[in-house]
Order: structure tokens, then sequence, then C-alpha cells
């Protein structure tokens, strides 16, 4: 079948002019599936079968084809289309062949004619045949596919139309709930009990139609703000001011997309003039209704009680104009002709406007007859950020202000329309919802405007919209198969502001973006998913030929490639063909998910890897896929996940018999559970590093040395013996290097970075390093300035650690490392504990505290704790200081020795302050044992520094002076001169008695 661009009409394949309107057929455009979103009426006689019993067979024909005869002329009255008849049913779609706007208002349109028109049928079949028929009728919208063989509409929303007709009871119209919502503004509608429908799983919301405003269209809302249109209505209030001082007349056209606001300006204009107003609405649908508007405004004029005095007078005294003028008002049959009563309507307006000036408004033109159209033009663009921005503002009702992250989705997706932002608002409003969804008012304006193009243009727009709101001539071209150049069609559609030229980002290619967004989702949802499928399939293959400047090639091949395979998945059944996409989709997408690992995006990467996983079959075991995404849900503050999906890793590897794979994945989860339960399972790492040694090490394979050398580092990393945890990072660093593992070798160098930082390398030596290690790193590492942060910090440099933390915080939420952040907020209470702050300090380390907690960290979490009561103490909270020291010593492992020197130096003090002198000095001489396994000069200081301290308070101030000698003497070694400051106030704050 061919489709008539003009009317909608189809037409037989072979057909060059339109069997409806005559209108020429463009050459090799024919019908295919569509998805579209229609409104289905159905309706049936109630009692037919004991009426085909009362009556005679040829009588009950008779009384049926009445009927239909009915049905069918209200039905296409209201613009329907009758698909069939079922029995003693009629089924009709609104928005078959062309979609419109109110299609769900002209169905329940028809719906309440039709019942008035029974009334009358009833009337004339009582006195032919001795009976009467009942109807009942139901009436729903949703998503069909239609363009079929048949010509039926097929969905679910065609089935759930007749449950309802048949819930309904004689006589009654129920809509349903997609229905509701696209027509309560013009009926009266009561709810009912949600519906249990046959073959439906949940209740169907559905209401009982009771009335139809015969209003042209709704209401307009209450009190909506106009923003931004001053220098249009100055210039329309300058144009009125030069007509009413010149008597004379001037004709305008306000043109811009639906919604835009051409109605609000004129209103807003209208609000200001002193002038009697006439206002005419062309229709969309009906015959006969050129002069619609025209008898609008003609009417108003000679209303007997508010029309103008003059018109009547006109009618009054010259009767070729009252001749016309009841032609057009039906009042009188006549023959006359289109320029006869143009004569008449313009001696009426003329007339009118003696005594006062007139302002004729005729709204939506675009309906209009060509008689009609005829004016200069004030085009309306879309509202800017700003004024966008003000309109939510004033739409929002008090007490529910909207957060600026979702003011800026509802901005996103208005795209600066004005009705789109307050439909958008006014759902919200109404569901209490805080999902900015697209109404489905919005969806049926823009599908029945694109579903009203040409066919070729709405090819061409569909095509773009494969590739997104912003596209290429080049593979539109490639797509659209059946056209020899959309150049053509594209320019088209710039004249017609659906799309305008954009900046290409493939080399050598013409670009355009759509007009708005919502214009791209509604050409791409009108595609069938089979359809939409080798699109995409065929788009990704063009760009692989096309796209080899695209660094983002992989990511994008791989979405479009993912598109075609889920589309498959869902119409089935997923055939070999479709695997082998599958396969190939998520191979671009996992190398897209390393390269974004390797920069650092772990937030990009998790949601790469895990799509690329998903289109593979169950339990294929693919360990650097896997390894890249347990490393990256860790760093992404999914601790949980990551654990559950090494040890499921190791489970598929186990039952693969892939011992290499088991031990790497083994590891891995050992990593992360110490890091979580650290008491629990710092043991387990141990022996489980020494077990996995010597097979991994035979096997050779660098990949699975590299997780092996990473896995020992954790083990003298929390016995702070940084000498030996460098040795180990150095070693998983050359072996994941070997094994092309960039993102673990920079992620290893990170912790080098701490260990240089903490360890015994003196504070130059490590900034040096890490000078280096940053141009080692192609891309930025965030954690690498994290730790030159803390080394700046030591060596009292806070002007320039307090802002390249900040910076480093941003880089790391950006980047979506959610444990580094939590860990960044603690540095930060380091900084300020140096820097004498300590009540940022104690806000700070208080903060990364919970964001650990939040994450279900208990590894990180059992230091913080501790460094947090460090910070209470010096404020003098004593009490909060060792319960937050208990806390720590209690979630970390004995040999976590950080934790270990924090938390019982804190219980030294406080046994100190409590005089309990001997335990205190015995606790605080315990601390400095446990500070010699260490080979960092810091902890050796904090130590003796700890133990001046609790030496002091037990009254011997030589000696404490003696202890923090020691303690300055070993920051001295590090060139940690912040610490040396701090433990030279420590001691002048002490009282010389």
């Amino acid at each position: 079948m061919r489709v008539c661009a003009g009317c909608g009409r189809e037409n037989p394949p072979d057909a060059k002019f339109c069997n409806e309107c005559g209108a020429g057929l463009p050459a090799g455009v024919a019908s295919r599936q569509q998805r579209k979103t229609v409104t289905v009426l159905f309706c049936d006689v109630t009692g037919s079968t004991a009426l085909g019993e009362r009556l005679d067979p040829e009588s009950f024909r008779q009384v049926m084809a009445r009927y239909f005869d009915v049905a069918r002329r209200v039905i296409e009255a209201h613009g329907g289309a009758v698909e069939k008849f079922i029995g003693d049913a009629v089924m009709a779609v609104f928005g078959v062949p062309v979609l419109h706007e109110d299609d769900a208002v002209r169905a329940v349109r028809a719906a309440a004619g039709l019942r008035g028109e029974i009334a009358v049928l009833n009337a004339e079949l009582e006195a032919d045949f001795g009976t009467t028929v009942s109807v009942r009728t139901g009436v729903n919208t949703g998503q069909v596919v239609t363009g079929t063989a048949e010509r039926l509409a097929t969905g679910d929303a065609v089935n759930l139309a007749a449950r309802l007709e048949q819930a309904a009871a004689p006589g009654e119209i129920v809509i349903g709930p997609q229905t509701w919502r696209l027509v309560r503004e013009v009926v009266t509608a009561e709810p009912l009990e949600a519906l249990r429908l046959k073959g439906k799983s949940q209740p169907v919301a559905a209401y009982r139609l009771l009335q139809v405003s015969s209003a042209a269209e709704p209401p307009a809302r209450a009190g909506v703000p106009l923003v931004g249109r001053r220098s249009q209505l100055r210039l329309l209030g300058d144009v009125f001011a030069n007509v009413v001082r010149e008597r004379s007349c001037s004709l305008f056209t306000i043109l811009g997309m639906a919604g835009v606001g051409k109605s609000r300006l004129a209103a807003e204009f209208l609000g200001g003039v002193d002038a009697r107003v006439v206002t005419g609405r062309c229709l969309p649908y009906g015959e006969g209704i050129t002069y619609w508007p025209v008898v609008s405004m003609v009417r108003q004029l000679l209303d007997p009680e508010r029309g103008c005095a003059a018109a009547a007078e006109l009618m009054a005294e010259d009767a070729t104009v009252a001749a016309a003028v009841k032609v057009v008002l039906g009042e009188q049959l006549a023959v006359t002709s289109p320029a006869e009563i143009a004569w008449a309507v313009r001696k009426l307006f003329e007339a009118s406007a003696e005594r006062e000036p007139l302002v004729v408004v005729v709204d939506d033109m675009q309906w209009g007859e060509p008689g009609l159209l005829n004016a200069a033009t004030v085009l309306l663009e879309p509202l800017d950020a700003a004024e966008t921005a003000t309109l939510i503002e004033q739409l929002v009702t008090a007490g529910s202000a909207l957060g600026s992250q979702l003011a800026g989705r509802v901005q996103a997706i208005a795209g600066g329309n004005p009705l789109f932002v307050e439909e958008i608002l006014a759902l919200m409003q109404e569901s209490g919802s805080t999902e900015v969804v697209v109404p489905p008012t919005v969806e049926a304006l823009l599908a029945a405007r694109l579903d009203r193009l040409p066919a070729r243009e709405r090819t061409v727009l569909e095509c773009g919209s494969v590739e997104g709101q912003s596209f290429h001539r080049g593979p539109v071209q490639a797509l659209a198969l059946d056209d020899p150049d959309v150049q053509v069609p594209l320019m088209t559609l710039v004249h017609k502001d659906l799309v305008r030229p954009d900046r290409p980002v493939l080399a050598g290619e013409e670009a355009f973006r759509f007009r708005h967004l919502l214009i791209r989702d509604a050409a791409y949802e009108a595609l069938a998913k089979a359809d939409r499928a080798e699109l995409h399939e065929r788009f990704a293959r063009w760009l692989t030929g096309h796209g080899g400047g695209l660094v983002e090639l992989d990511e994008i091949t791989g979405y479009h490639l993912e598109q075609a395979c889920r589309y498959r998945a869902e119409l089935g059944p997923v055939d070999e063909a479709a695997r082998r996409l599958a396969a190939e989709a998520a191979a671009h997408l996992q190398e897209a998910g390393r390269r974004a690992m390797d920069r650092g995006d772990t937030g990009a990467a998790v949601n790469l890897l895990e799509r690329a996983e998903s289109l593979l079959p169950p339990h294929q075991i693919n360990l650097t896929l896997q390894q890249g995404l347990i490393e990256g849900l860790a760093m992404s503050g999914r601790l949980d996940d990551a654990i559950s999906r090494a040890a499921g890793l190791a489970a598929d590897c186990s039952a693969g018999r892939d011992k290499l794979g088991h031990l790497r994945a083994r590891l891995l989860e050992s990593v992360w559970r110490s890091t979580v339960d650290p008491v629990g399972e710092f043991d387990q790492l141990c022996a489980l590093v020494q077990q996995a040694r010597p097979a991994i090490e035979r096997s050779g394979d660098p990949a699975a040395v590299a997780v092996l050398e990473f896995a020992a580092m954790h083990i003298p990393f929390m016995q702070s013996r940084w000498g030996a945890a460098l040795a180990a990072a150095t070693r998983a660093m050359e072996h994941a290097k070997k094994a092309g593992d960039l993102w673990l070798e920079n992620h290893v160098r990170t912790f080098a970075a701490a260990f240089l930082a903490y360890g015994p390398s003196p504070v130059g030596d490590a900034l040096e390093w890490l000078e280096q290690a940053k141009t080692q790193n192609v891309t930025y590492e965030p954690l690498l300035d994290l730790n030159t942060v803390w080394v700046l910090a030591q060596a009292g440099r806070f002007d320039e650690a307090r802002p390249l933390l900040a910076h480093t915080i941003a880089q790391m939420n950006e980047r979506g490392l959610t444990l580094w952040t939590a860990l960044a907020a603690g540095a930060g209470g380091e900084i300020e504990m140096l820097a004498g702050d300590i009540e940022a300090a104690e806000r700070l380390t208080r903060q990364g505290c919970e964001q650990l907690e939040q994450l279900g960290d208990r590894g990180w979490l059992s230091t913080q704790a501790c460094k947090l009561a460090d910070a209470l103490y010096a404020l003098g909270r004593y009490q909060e200081a060792g319960q937050w020291a208990q806390r720590g010593l209690e979630l970390g492992h004995q040999k976590d020795l950080a934790t270990q020197l924090f938390g019982l130096a804190v219980r030294s003090r406080l046994l100190a302050r409590e005089g309990d002198s001997p335990a205190a000095l015995a606790l605080a001489h315990q601390v400095e044992e446990l500070a010699k396994t260490s080979d960092s000069p810091i902890d050796h200081g904090e130590a003796a520094l700890n133990l001046a301290q609790v030496i002091f308070l037990t009254g011997d101030r030589a000696g404490a002076q003696e202890a923090a000698r020691r303690a300055v003497g070993c920051y001295q070694g590090k060139g940690a001169t912040a610490y040396v400051a701090r433990a030279q106030r420590l001691v002048a704050e002490w009282p010389a008695h």
C-alpha cells in the first residue's frame, strides 16, 4: 500500500494519484510497519443474541446494518477509521493512518456522539421494527503496530479496549487510564474500582465517561506566567499603536513549534490592548469546515448581548452583506462564492472597527484552508536556559521547590518549550513523583506532527533518530535505502524547523541536530522494533568503516550493536546470528570499559563492563572482563558487589577446572574482604597468598602474578612495613605492565605513592617520585594527587595542600571513586590536625567516617575512627574520644598497625587523665614497642610524642621533654617540618609548674 502524504489515505501499490484527494503519490514510498500511540474504540450491541431470536433474520439484518451505518458515520466524522465489524461489535482506531495530537479527544467525542445518535436511531427502530438497541463502549490509548498487510492495529492496547467494553454496562462508556490522562481537561468522568480483566495480570484503572465538553480546546491553566517574550510583545504593541493611529489594517502570523507559546503570547498582548477582540480556531478535522473560525467570529460580533452594535446595524441595512453572512452561518440556503463571502465578512469587520479598534485572532492556522493563509510573520524561538529556569521557578508551587538537579532534568527534557515545562511539572505535581517523564499530551502532540510529514521526510527523520539527537548525513544516506539523495528532505526538514545544522563529529560529514530531544524520541518510537534492530546494526557497520578518528568508537559501536541485540531478543527467538552479534557487541563494550578503567573513570567502566557481561551466555568465563568489573565495583564503593562477583568467578573457574583463574579470583575476593572485615579476613589473606604463590609463579602468567603481588602487597601495608609493601607494589606494577593491564599498573602505583608518603623516604624524595609517577600515568590519577597533598602537608605547605585536596576530591567525585573520596575527607582531617585547626580536623575526619560507614567498609574505618578519637581528645571531648577509640580497635585487626597505634595511644592518654599512671605508662610504652615494627619515622615520632604526653600527665616534665625531643628527631629524619612544629606547639603549651 502507498500512503498519501496529504490526507493519509492508503492506496494500491500501483496508484500514481491518491484515491481520496487526487494528490500525486511520490514514487517508491510504500507503507510499512510502524509503532504508534493510537486510541482504540470498541463498542457492541448488548443482548444482540436475544434480539436476533425475536426478529426475523431479514429485519435483524436491517437493524444491525443501520446501527453499523450510524457507527461508521459518527466515527469517521470525528476522524476515526473503522477497522472492522466483528459480529455485533465495531472496532475503530483514531490515529491510523495519520496521527493527530487530539486522537484521544476525538475518540471520546465519537463515543459520546455515538451514544447520542443511538438514541435517535432507537426512535426510528421502535417505529419501524418495534425494537431498540443498547450499546456499551470501551476506549483505550496505547502503543500498537500498524501498517501490516491486514491494516489492523495490533497490540495490548487493542485487547484492553475490548476488555473495557466488556466491563461496561449497557449505555456506558468506559475509558482506560492513558486515555483519561489525555482527555481529562475536556471530559467529566468518575473513577471506577480497579477492574480485574481477563488476560491482565494486574487490576486496571478505569473511568466512566459522563460528559464531554463542547469546547474546541481544553481550558488553559490559570496563573501560568509569560517568560522571555518582551521583544515580541513590544513589536506587537508598536504595530497595534500604529494601526490605531493611522486607522489601517495589519496582518500577522505568529509562528513556532507546538507549545512554544504562540497562544500565550497572543493572550498577553490582547490583555493589554483597548480593543474589541474576536477569536476563531481552525479545526483539524471534519467536513465543510473551511469557514469554521469565521463563523465563530461572526457569531461573536452579532451576539445580541455582547456583540457589536455597528455589525448588527450593517446586517440590517445591507441585504447583500446579510445574505452572504447568513449563508456562512447556515441560517439560509443560497448559492454564493468564496469571494462574496470574503467581501461580506470584510465589510462586517470594517463596520465593527469604525467605532473601536478590532483585533481578529485566528488560532491553529496550520489547519486553515489556503484561502485563510496570507500574513506577515513573527517567529517564536524556544526560551533560553535562564528563561526556562525562571519559568520553572514560577510554576513550582510554594513549599515544593525542585532541587537544582531535578530542575535541570526538567529543563533538559523541555528544551525551552513553555508548554512542555508546564505539562511536565503538572504531571509531577499530580503524581507526587520526582521522576521526570514526558507527559502523554506532549508525546501525542509531537507524534502527530511527525506522522503528518511526507513519508520520505519521515523516513529520513527516523534514520537520523537511530544515531541520536545529533546525526550525520552519511549514515542517514546509508540507512535510507530507498532514497537516492537524502539532502533534499533534510533541507526541507530544516525549513520546517524540525532539525537544524550542527557541528559534525565525523570528519568530512555534514551534521544535523533535532530541534528538540523529544522530536528525536518521537521519531525513534515510531520505528518498529525489527526496523530499529536492523538500523542499529547497519549504523554500527557504517561507523566501523567511517569512524576511525573517533576516540569513542568502541563505546558508540558497542551501543548500537547492543541495541540491535536487545530488540532481537525482545522479538525472539535468539538464533546463532543474534548470538554472534551479541558477542561482537560485548567485545566492543569490554574494550571501551577497559579504556574507561585505564583513565580512572570507574563509574563509566562498571556500566560498560556490566552491559558487556549481560550480552554473553551465563557462566561464560571472561577473566579479563570479570577482573575489571571487580576492581571497578570496589573502587566505586560497591564493595559487597565486588566481593560476591569475585566469589562467583572463583566458583565458575573451579567448575571449569581453571585453577589459575580460580586462584586469581580468590585473591581478589580476599583483598576486598580484608578491606571490609580486617579482623576476620586478614589471616586468611596471608594464608591464601602463601598457598597461591607456587602455582602462580610456576605458570609465568604475568596477569596472574600481578594479582598475586597486588594481594601480597596488602599484608605489609596493613602492618605499616612500608618498604616491604613498596617492593611488592613494584613487582605488581612490573607484571601488570607485561600483562597489558594498564589500570592495575596505575592503581598499584597509587599505593606505592602512599608507601613513600608514609614510609621512611624523606619528604623531598617522595615529592620527586610523585612528580615522576604522574608523568608515567598517561591519564590523570587523582590518588597520586591525594598522596602529594599528604606529603605537602608534612612539609607544612598547607596553602598548596588545601586547594590541591579540594581539586582532587572534585575529580574523584566526577570519576565515581566513592571509596577514595571518603578517605580524602579523612586526609583533610589529618592536614588540619597538623595545621592546628582541631575543629576542622574533627569535622572532616567525622565526615570520612560517615562515608565509610555508608559504604560498608571496616578496614579503613577502623583507622579513621581512631584518628577521629585523636581529634576529639585534642578538643577535650574525652568521653567521645574513648568511645571512638574503642570502636576503631574493635573494628580493626590486631596486625593493623595504624589502627593499633592511634587507638592505643588515645587510650593511654585517657588512662593518664583518669589518674591510672601505671596503666597509662605501660600502654604508652607498648605503643612505642609496636611502632618499632614499622619502618616509618612518622610512626616512631607519633609513638614517642604520645609517650611524652603520658609522662607529662604523670608529673614527670623532664622525662616528657626528653620523649618529645626523640619525637622531633624522628620527624626531622623524614623532613616532616609540620610534625616538628606541632610537637613544639604541644610542649610550649605545657604549664611550667
